[in-house]
This record gives structure tokens, C-alpha cells and sequence, in this order.
């Protein structure tokens, strides 16, 4: 009978012991909570900002060359469509003029409304009409040989913009694998494979990939829009050039 007394006051007691440190568990834990968590509301993550110029300089030196093209296609891009735009400008009635000067005999007042107008195609009928009295089809070589040439000075550094639009993503290519040769060369050296050191090194050297991209691709806009307005004035000048034929040969 005591055996099973003994047994029992030994069992309170365990029971005693563990409800003791059960509270006292518990009563830390509140404690801790109480201390931490309104120290983590106070102060939330601060997320990374960054501005362009950042990204650009974290490029690394491939994004000088890069940089360079973006201005020089800038500036061929305006200068070219400024050109193109002001050939494109003719009067409507420019060939009727001069149909009525060839058609009067006024040669002179006719290369003179030409070089007012001042136009590839003005110059072109120019050329043609200080031709007058020459067979017509050394006449039509001359206009031919005028409009090419013509063509060509309104082609100007056309090209050089096609070639920034395939060299602008090579280069970006170019800097991301010399970035991604370099995060392993030096994850060998440190051996130590972390996410946040290839992560980081990475999203930096891509950086170079999406610029050469948009360089490339705005580069490439570029050249094919001014090609189409440069079709409208060869087009222009080729009619122009007809007209200009036809009127000679219902005169002769």
C-alpha cells in the first residue's frame, strides 16, 4: 500500500515539475513575441531602388561602344529624315510649269524655277532641260545617270544605321558572357556557389544584352522607315523623269 503511495506522490510531483516548465516555456515565448514582432512592423524590408544611370553603369565597359552607337544612330536617324522629308516637298504643279516653259520656249526661266525649287528632282528636269535640242535618248541617260546620283547623296550614312542595328546586339551579348565568365571565374576562386552572388552578377550583365537589344531594334526601325520614305521620293523622281520625256517628245 505505501509502495503504491510513493508511486503516486512521485507522479504528482513529475506532473508538478512538467506543468511548471510547460508555463514557463510559454510565459518566454509571449515574451519574445512581445519584443520581436513590433520590431519587425516598425522596420519593414527596405526594397533596392534603382535608377537607369545605375543599371547602365553596372554594365560594365561594354556599355561605352554601346552608348556611342545609340548617339550615332540618333543623330544619322534625324539628320538622314530631315534630308529625306525636304526632298519629299514639291509643288503639285511643278511639271505643269514646266511643260508651259518648255512648251514657250523659255529654257532659261524654266532652269531657273529648277534651281528655286531646289529638289533631287528639280535638279534632275534641270540637268535634262540644259539637254534640249540633243537626241531624246541621250537625254534619258542623262536623267537616269542625275537620279542615281541624286539617290545615292540622299543615301548618305543610310547604311552605317543597318550596321549599328547588327553590331548594337553583338556587343551586348559580348559583355554578358565576359560577365558570366568572370561570376565563375571567381566562384572557383572563392568556391563558394551562392544564389545572391550569381543572381547579382547576372541581372548586371544582362544589362548589356537588353540595351544592345534596344539599340538594335530602334536602330532597325530606323533604317527601314527612312528606306520607305526614300522609295517615295525615287518614285517622285521617276515620274517626274517619264513627264519630263513626254513633253519632249510631243514637242519634237
Amino acid at each position: 500500500m505505501e509502495d503504491n503511495l510513493n508511486i503516486i506522490k512521485i507522479g504528482i510531483m513529475i506532473y508538478s515539475l512538467l506543468l511548471q516548465i510547460t508555463e514557463t516555456v510559454a510565459d518566454s515565448t509571449q515574451k519574445i513575441n512581445e519584443a520581436v514582432i513590433p520590431a519587425v512592423v516598425a522596420t519593414p524590408a527596405q526594397e533596392a531602388t534603382f535608377s537607369i544611370w545605375d543599371l547602365l553603369v553596372k554594365g560594365g565597359v561594354v556599355m561605352i561602344p554601346i552608348t556611342m552607337l545609340s548617339i550615332l544612330a540618333v543623330y544619322i536617324f534625324f539628320e538622314r529624315l530631315l534630308a529625306i522629308k525636304k526632298s519629299a516637298k514639291m509643288d503639285h504643279n511643278f511639271m505643269n510649269n514646266i511643260k508651259d516653259f518648255v512648251c514657250e520656249g523659255r529654257l532659261d526661266a524654266a532652269k531657273n524655277f529648277c534651281n528655286t525649287t531646289n529638289t533631287p528632282s528639280a535638279r534632275m528636269i534641270a540637268k535634262g532641260i540644259a539637254r534640249i535640242g540633243r537626241p531624246i535618248s541621250e537625254i534619258e541617260r542623262t536623267l537616269e545617270s542625275i537620279g542615281k546620283f541624286e539617290v545615292l547623296k540622299l543615301e548618305k550614312n543610310l547604311k552605317i544605321l543597318g550596321i549599328v542595328a547588327g553590331i548594337a546586339p553583338m556587343l551586348g551579348f559580348i559583355g554578358t558572357i565576359m560577365g558570366v565568365i568572370k561570376i565563375f571565374y571567381n566562384i572557383s576562386l572563392t568556391d563558394n556557389i551562392s544564389i545572391g552572388i550569381i543572381a547579382g552578377g547576372l541581372y548586371e550583365k544582362m544589362i548589356t544584352s537588353a540595351s544592345g537589344l534596344i539599340i538594335g531594334v530602334l536602330a532597325f526601325a530606323g533604317y527601314h522607315y527612312l528606306s520607305i520614305l526614300l522609295d517615295k521620293v525615287v518614285f517622285q523622281m521617276e515620274n517626274n523623269g517619264i513627264d519630263f520625256i513626254d513633253i519632249l517628245q510631243n514637242e519634237a
